[in-house]
């Protein structure tokens, strides 16, 4: 019997891959090839890390938390963060397909896993975004569009590690549903006014 694939950062990357492939199958043909990685890699890489997710213990417990440092490593950075009254801490790592961006895990004291995405790197500037026109693919994070959109409204998304938020163009007053993967700007749709 032949010992299983190691499983870090590069197959990491394929999974968040895996996942965008739905809306920009384009983007995520370049991105795969740039990490010399075949269909087939990108599938086994999501099949390993689904089976680690639904594994006892590995969904938002302590254990998720172990699994991404498993998988990532030490983390780059780790930041205290408020949520509430809670105090929380973001774990962020360097995800090299986006150098720009981090891969943070919100965990809970005690380390339960709240929330894992894409952000902007500390320190590096996003994307100026002033109307709809400006959000490419890939371009810019939940929170970036949330800031450059507010008020905008959080809306459930299609499929876990989605995202989608209701915003309003600022000059045209047109509605739009932006949508995210894992936290990056997918695709853009037309919203329902009011």
């Amino acid at each position: 019997m032949t010992a299983p694939a190691p499983f870090g950062p590069l197959q990491f990357q394929l999974v968040l891959l895996r996942r965008m492939a739905d809306h920009q199958p384009g983007l995520v043909e370049e991105a795969r090839l740039e990490l010399s990685a075949s269909l087939a890699d990108m599938r086994e890489a999501n099949r390993h890390w689904q089976a680690m997710v639904r594994a006892p213990r590995g969904g938002r417990s302590k254990g998720a938390l172990r699994r991404y440092r498993s998988v990532l490593g030490e983390p780059e950075l780790t930041l205290p963060r408020k949520v509430g009254d809670l105090e929380c801490e973001a774990l962020l790592w360097p995800v090299p397909l986006w150098p720009d961006l981090r891969f943070e895990v919100m965990a809970a004291p005690g380390g339960a896993v709240w929330n894992e995405w894409l952000v902007r790197a500390p320190g590096t500037a996003g994307p100026e975004l002033r109307t709809a026109a400006d959000l490419r693919p890939w371009s810019c994070t939940v929170d970036e569009v949330a800031r450059a959109f507010a008020p905008a409204r959080p809306m459930e998304g299609s499929a876990p590690t989605r995202w989608a938020l209701a915003i309003t163009e600022p000059d045209s007053g047109r509605p739009f549903v932006a949508e995210f993967t894992w936290g990056l700007f997918q695709r853009l749709l037309p919203g329902r006014p009011g």
